[in-house]
């Protein structure tokens, strides 16, 4: 069988986005040297790590539909991380939602357009 192991952020500013997800997920990013890429260390447990590169082409336009695979992370309260990722520049793509005995997921956009789900695990969600 076959799983995903690794995901990659594109950003037009690297910077920005560097700065966004250390401050939102309190990830780890590492520049790769002689390169434009960051490693991404998102903690130790269950998940895949990934990597940051500078977007190859225009960033997503406003209202486009998604047109690569969406990550979830997994997040202890929806709506404190919702505040987190809002305070740090996002907009959100999708309000909090419930899915019934699972939890609850929101999705939002990071400043360079890419969305994102948050998901707070909750079996007694309705």
């Amino acid at each position: 069988m076959t799983r995903v192991v690794h995901f990659e952020i594109h950003a037009s500013d690297p910077a920005k986005l560097v700065a966004f997800y250390s401050a939102v997920f309190d990830w780890k990013l590492n520049a790769v040297p002689g390169m434009e890429y960051w490693m991404i260390d998102t903690g130790a447990g269950e998940g895949i790590h990934g990597g940051l590169m500078r977007r190859h082409g225009e960033k997503p336009a406003d209202g486009q539909p998604v047109n690569a695979y969406v990550c979830s992370v997994a997040v202890p309260s929806v709506d404190d991380y919702v505040k987190r990722a809002t305070g740090a520049g996002a907009t959100i793509a999708l309000p909090k939602m419930a899915i019934p005995h699972v939890g609850y997921q929101a999705y939002v956009k990071d400043p360079d357009g890419n969305i994102l789900g948050l998901h707070q695990a909750d079996p007694s969600a309705k």
